[in-house]
């Protein structure tokens, strides 16, 4: 295809995980037209948990209360860290914003205030996070005050026991208590999957009929605590209707991946990119990109294949291994798209520690990208590889976010900040 049929963009943004959404979000927001290439599917595996900042030092594993508070703190000891290189005041517009952005497409989460909050898992332990969806809400209120509290599960659904989330916390919590009932319909099943239950739960026979299961079961519980199945698309009305209809609050627990949480949050935030004109190629990925002056071009691959697209910047928001925008094998980690060079350990045998479960954890986790004060990968002279080459996100080195507790922070730090300097650079250039 000739550069002159190629469709024109300000921003190609390359990924589509939680950092790639919200480049898009944010370049839109900018008034900047968008092009997103690749698919969501790491999203599925989140649990609706929007964590910003939870653990520092790692190796000592303390948890705070506030996000912000910790923000300070790693910026002080760690002025590399990715997150350490946004200002707080941003941070905290950049996650109001996205949180906004999905409140609008019906996924309500709980105001957001200055401290983290404490969140059941479906394991039993207690998990540090800051952004918590609405239908969360009220099992945080009843792990802080001990209320009275019956936890429901369904017979067949695998990797979710209420019976072990009560053995695990009763010892400090004694008015919680577990019962498991037949999920209506499914008596005869086996085995059964949370999106299938969830989307069942749409229908106002099956809701009748599962609260007609849990109401003698109720005895003196202030609220009550289900696996996250609640509904698919319609979320909102269904958890109004079982908590009109018990009586009391109703709060979901999150469960494994892949989970309903993922599920919503993915459909969330394909409906507010696609609302706010954002042009996708879902079921693409990119299998050439070049530079030559300000102009990027990208050549696609996949349902489109063939298809070029140029852009005055691109965002490469590609993600770690799992995304695969790194590549290793037993010598040395890589780039995927563009050989960039990733910040690594010097020597294979330190990768790891020899203990899998080091408190500080492994090097491996912190290579990456190493980026200019305005975003742009480092070529191995030390200088920005391209002028008009971003990176954002899981890609970036110097950060462990499973272990911090900072995956959705990093993610929509970065991208607000990347943006704000393409933003930046594409209307100095107009200017010229």
């Amino acid at each position: 295809m000739s550069s002159a049929a190629a469709k024109r963009y300000d921003v190609a943004v390359i990924g589509a995980g939680m950092a790639g959404m919200a480049a898009a979000l944010f370049a839109a927001e900018r008034g900047l037209s968008c092009i997103q290439i690749g698919s969501g599917g790491g999203i599925l595996f989140a649990s609706g948990l929007l964590d910003v900042l939870a653990v520092h030092p790692v190796a000592e594993h303390r948890l705070w209360h506030s996000p912000f508070d910790a923000l300070a703190v790693l910026a002080r000891e760690q002025p590399g860290h990715p997150l350490a290189r946004v200002d707080v005041a941003s941070i905290r517009t950049a996650v109001e914003t996205f949180v906004a952005a999905l409140n609008s497409a019906g996924l309500a989460y709980a105001p957001l205030g200055d401290r983290n909050s404490h969140v059941i898992t479906s394991i039993g332990t207690v998990k540090t996070s800051f952004g918590v969806p609405l239908r969360m809400v009220a099992g945080v209120q009843a792990l802080q005050e001990r209320l009275p509290c019956l936890l429901v599960d369904f017979r067949g659904l695998r990797e979710f026991s209420a019976r072990q989330i009560v053995e695990t916390l009763a010892g400090d919590w004694p008015g919680l208590r577990h019962q498991r009932i037949d999920f209506p319909g499914f008596e005869a099943v086996p085995e059964v999957y949370a999106a299938h239950l969830a989307r069942a739960l749409e229908s106002r026979e099956t809701r009748e009929r599962t609260m007609a299961l849990i109401k003698p079961l109720l005895g003196d519980a202030r609220v009550v605590g289900v696996p996250a199945l609640l509904g698919l698309g319609r979320s909102s009305e269904v958890h109004a209707a079982v908590e009109a209809g018990l009586g009391l609050p109703v709060f979901e627990i999150p469960t494994m991946p892949t989970s309903v949480p993922g599920l919503r949050l993915l459909g969330a935030l394909e409906a507010v990119v696609s609302a706010r004109g954002i042009v996708r190629r879902q079921q693409n990925s990119v299998r050439a990109l070049t530079f030559e002056g300000s102009t990027a071009t990208l050549e696609l691959q996949g349902l489109t294949r063939g298809e070029c697209i140029e852009a005055r910047a691109v965002v490469l928001a590609t993600g770690r291994f799992s995304g695969r925008g790194l590549t290793a094998d037993r010598q040395s980690v890589r780039e995927s798209l563009l050989g960039l060079p990733v910040q690594q350990p010097a020597a294979r045998e330190d990768w790891h520690q020899s203990h899998f479960l080091a408190p500080a954890g492994h090097a491996i986790n912190r290579a990456g990208l190493r980026t200019d004060e305005a975003w742009r990968p480092l070529a191995a002279t030390g200088k920005p590889a391209w002028g008009n080459l971003f990176a954002i996100g899981s890609i970036l080195a110097d950060q462990d976010w499973m272990r911090e507790k900072c995956g959705s922070g990093l993610a929509i730090a970065t991208a607000w900040a990347a943006i704000r300097q393409v933003s930046q650079q594409l209307h100095e250039t107009e200017a010229l």
